[in-house]
């Protein structure tokens, strides 16, 4: 499966954004990446406030925003981008706050001749 380089950097961006805009009185974006075995994995953490659970169903349903000013597809987006390339996204709230978006992408391996 060939990579859009394009697409994957407006998944990781819409997660950057999303990790700001929770940011909104403070704190610390951190953005990490890692081979684990044949895939990739980059995270994306914020310290915000986290996820509500109420909310966390609908995530990464289009048009739902917790947001006075969002659009509801940022998430949307991001995840379809990342289903078309094989991979996965997910969330979790982290210990003492913030949330983190983890991407998982399988790594193209060469054919060996």
């Amino acid at each position: 499966m060939e990579i859009d380089r394009g697409l994957l950097r407006q998944a990781i961006l819409n997660l950057v954004k999303n990790g700001l805009e929770a940011l909104s009185t403070g704190g610390a974006l951190t953005l990490a990446s890692r081979r684990d075995g044949d895939t990739v994995e980059i995270a994306v953490s914020d310290s915000g406030p986290g996820i509500p659970e109420e909310v966390a169903g609908r995530l990464f349903e289009p048009f739902f925003t917790t947001k006075p000013q969002g659009t509801g597809l940022g998430l949307g987006i991001a995840r379809q981008i990342i289903d078309e390339h094989g991979g996965e996204i997910r969330w979790a709230n982290r210990p003492g706050g913030g949330a983190v978006f983890t991407i998982r992408l399988p790594i193209k391996r060469a054919a060996r001749v």
